[in-house]
Protein backbone atom coordinates (compact mmCIF):
# COMPACT_ATOMS: atom_id res chain seq x y z
CA UNK A 1 0.00 0.00 0.00
CA UNK A 2 0.74 3.98 -0.33
CA UNK A 3 -0.70 6.68 -0.33
CA UNK A 4 -2.52 7.89 -3.00
CA UNK A 5 -3.10 11.74 -4.30
CA UNK A 6 -5.36 14.15 -1.95
CA UNK A 7 -8.46 14.33 -1.52
CA UNK A 8 -11.28 17.08 -2.47
CA UNK A 9 -10.30 18.01 1.60
CA UNK A 10 -6.68 17.13 1.19
CA UNK A 11 -7.00 13.54 2.82
CA UNK A 12 -4.84 10.99 0.99
CA UNK A 13 -6.00 7.30 1.10
CA UNK A 14 -4.02 4.20 0.89
CA UNK A 15 -3.85 2.58 -2.55
CA UNK A 16 -2.96 -1.10 -3.26
CA UNK A 17 0.76 -1.36 -5.11
CA UNK A 18 0.49 -3.80 -7.67
CA UNK A 19 3.05 -6.68 -7.21
CA UNK A 20 3.71 -5.67 -3.42
CA UNK A 21 1.57 -8.91 -2.27
CA UNK A 22 3.50 -11.18 -0.36
CA UNK A 23 3.20 -14.21 2.27
CA UNK A 24 4.21 -14.32 5.78
CA UNK A 25 4.61 -17.72 7.28
CA UNK A 26 3.03 -17.67 11.22
CA UNK A 27 2.83 -19.90 13.74
CA UNK A 28 -0.27 -17.94 15.41
CA UNK A 29 -2.35 -15.41 13.83
CA UNK A 30 -4.38 -12.75 16.04
CA UNK A 31 -7.85 -11.31 14.82
CA UNK A 32 -8.42 -7.97 15.00
CA UNK A 33 -12.14 -7.65 14.57
CA UNK A 34 -13.32 -3.74 15.48
CA UNK A 35 -16.08 -2.37 16.66
CA UNK A 36 -18.13 -5.13 18.28
CA UNK A 37 -17.23 -8.28 18.63
CA UNK A 38 -18.16 -10.94 16.30
CA UNK A 39 -20.60 -14.16 17.70
CA UNK A 40 -19.31 -16.49 14.97
CA UNK A 41 -15.59 -16.56 17.18
CA UNK A 42 -18.13 -17.56 19.92
CA UNK A 43 -19.91 -20.18 17.92
CA UNK A 44 -16.73 -21.83 16.42
CA UNK A 45 -15.21 -22.18 19.89
CA UNK A 46 -16.73 -24.45 21.89
CA UNK A 47 -16.00 -23.99 25.38
CA UNK A 48 -15.87 -20.65 24.95
CA UNK A 49 -18.10 -18.65 27.67
CA UNK A 50 -19.69 -15.59 26.62
CA UNK A 51 -22.49 -12.94 27.71
CA UNK A 52 -25.19 -11.23 25.95
CA UNK A 53 -24.54 -12.12 22.07
CA UNK A 54 -21.19 -10.89 21.22
CA UNK A 55 -19.03 -10.38 24.21
CA UNK A 56 -16.74 -13.21 25.50
CA UNK A 57 -16.36 -13.45 28.81
CA UNK A 58 -12.45 -12.87 30.66
CA UNK A 59 -10.51 -13.00 33.41
CA UNK A 60 -9.66 -9.36 33.84
CA UNK A 61 -6.18 -9.76 35.62
CA UNK A 62 -4.98 -12.30 32.72
CA UNK A 63 -7.44 -12.00 29.81
CA UNK A 64 -7.88 -16.08 29.42
CA UNK A 65 -11.41 -17.23 28.14
CA UNK A 66 -12.64 -19.80 29.92
CA UNK A 67 -10.26 -22.08 27.05
CA UNK A 68 -6.80 -22.83 28.28
CA UNK A 69 -4.43 -20.43 26.32
CA UNK A 70 -7.01 -18.66 24.91
CA UNK A 71 -6.96 -15.28 25.31
CA UNK A 72 -9.22 -11.98 24.13
CA UNK A 73 -9.47 -8.31 24.60
CA UNK A 74 -11.01 -4.90 23.13
CA UNK A 75 -14.79 -4.92 21.89
CA UNK A 76 -14.75 -8.51 22.41
CA UNK A 77 -14.90 -8.39 25.73
CA UNK A 78 -15.84 -4.58 26.41
CA UNK A 79 -18.31 -3.70 23.80
CA UNK A 80 -17.70 -1.22 21.18
CA UNK A 81 -15.16 1.52 23.06
CA UNK A 82 -11.99 3.61 22.52
CA UNK A 83 -9.23 2.06 20.47
CA UNK A 84 -7.11 3.21 23.38
CA UNK A 85 -9.01 1.10 25.61
CA UNK A 86 -8.83 -2.03 22.94
CA UNK A 87 -4.69 -1.13 22.77
CA UNK A 88 -4.16 -1.49 26.44
CA UNK A 89 -6.06 -4.89 26.63
CA UNK A 90 -4.24 -6.10 23.67
CA UNK A 91 -1.11 -5.30 26.00
CA UNK A 92 -2.43 -6.75 29.30
CA UNK A 93 -3.58 -9.78 27.48
CA UNK A 94 -0.02 -10.11 25.57
CA UNK A 95 1.70 -9.79 29.01
CA UNK A 96 -0.46 -12.75 30.20
CA UNK A 97 0.02 -14.66 27.21
CA UNK A 98 3.75 -14.01 27.59
CA UNK A 99 3.60 -15.20 31.43
CA UNK A 100 1.56 -18.46 30.49
CA UNK A 101 3.66 -19.13 27.85
CA UNK A 102 7.02 -19.14 29.92
CA UNK A 103 4.91 -21.17 32.94
CA UNK A 104 4.29 -24.16 30.04
CA UNK A 105 7.64 -23.86 28.97
CA UNK A 106 9.11 -24.26 32.58
CA UNK A 107 6.57 -27.61 33.22
CA UNK A 108 7.75 -28.88 30.01
CA UNK A 109 10.10 -32.11 30.08
CA UNK A 110 13.45 -31.58 29.59
CA UNK A 111 14.72 -32.18 25.54
CA UNK A 112 18.02 -33.19 27.17
CA UNK A 113 16.29 -35.39 30.21
CA UNK A 114 14.07 -37.18 27.14
CA UNK A 115 16.73 -38.27 24.63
Amino acid sequence: MELGPPDESGRRSPVPVPGSEFTLPADTAVIAIGYEGDEAIIRATPGLRAFGKHLIRVDRETYQTSRPGVFAGGDNVNGADLVVTALADGRRAAQAIDRYLRQLMAQAPSRAAAG
